[in-house]
């Protein structure tokens, strides 16, 4: 029952349509119509990720050998500049992400981030590699893409950092659960991280509840915080 039910909420959001749109730091992004949601910041797509999953994320990790775990591969732009940090900073990063629904050729092909953000990796190759298979891009970057749910993934695998990118609690509440918290948590090493771009109540009070301790930090433009979560041992 609970594989007919994604299965059936999978084929919905395909239906959905999606449209490029431009935001503030001219940086694309795509816009979901019958969500009324977008999937960054309509004040900057890219310096929305910079600033929640690099900034105040990846680049606290004193590692030279780091693993990370991303819930919502979506447009692709959290990889791409996470590859791009792993080469400026002479890093080894195994990169493991998560999607449901993934975007079309007709839509990817559309987005800006390989002329704003220059790596060795074109940026359509994120989304063309093949998925469920771990492919090594450069001697520093290795990535594998599940096709699957949140809910119905799992792994042994532990990782330093989880980037925690779905849409926004109004809208996939189920995505904020105690439930899928529990998994990220025991998916962390010890005094892992989780990083969102969110800093709502109920989410924190979840997260606390587990074990986290929590660090509300400034937001990115057009959002007063943002939550930095560490996995307490």
């Amino acid at each position: 029952m609970a594989d007919q039910f994604h299965e059936s909420k999978n084929y919905l959001f395909h239906k959905m349509k999606r449209k490029i749109i431009v935001t503030s730091d001219g940086s694309s992004s795509l816009f979901v119509e019958e969500l009324g949601e977008t999937y960054h910041s309509r004040h900057g797509a890219v310096q929305e990720s910079i600033h929640v999953y690099i900034k105040n994320g990846l680049s606290l990790i004193e590692k030279t050998e780091i693993d990370v775990l991303e819930f919502g591969f979506g447009t692709g732009l959290n990889a791409l500049l996470t590859e791009e940090y792993a080469e400026k900073n002479n890093l080894k990063i195994c990169y493991e992400t998560v999607e449901a629904f993934p975007l079309e050729k007709e839509e990817y092909e559309l987005l800006n981030y390989g002329d704003l953000i220059k790596t060795s990796i074109p940026f359509n190759q994120f989304h063309e590699i093949p998925w469920n298979k771990s492919q090594r891009l450069t001697e520093r970057f290795s990535i594998i893409k599940h096709h699957k749910t949140i809910e119905l993934f799992s792994t042994e695998k532990k990782f330093d950092i989880i980037y925690f990118d779905v849409f926004g609690y109004d809208f996939q509440p189920e995505l904020w659960s105690k439930d899928i918290f529990q998994k990220a948590y025991n998916y962390l090493k010890p005094n892992g991280l989780l990083v969102t771009y969110a800093c709502k109540g109920i989410v924190n009070k979840t997260l606390k509840s587990l074990g986290f301790k929590i660090h509300k930090l400034e937001g990115p433009p057009g959002k007063r915080e943002m939550t930095l979560a560490v996995k307490k041992m």
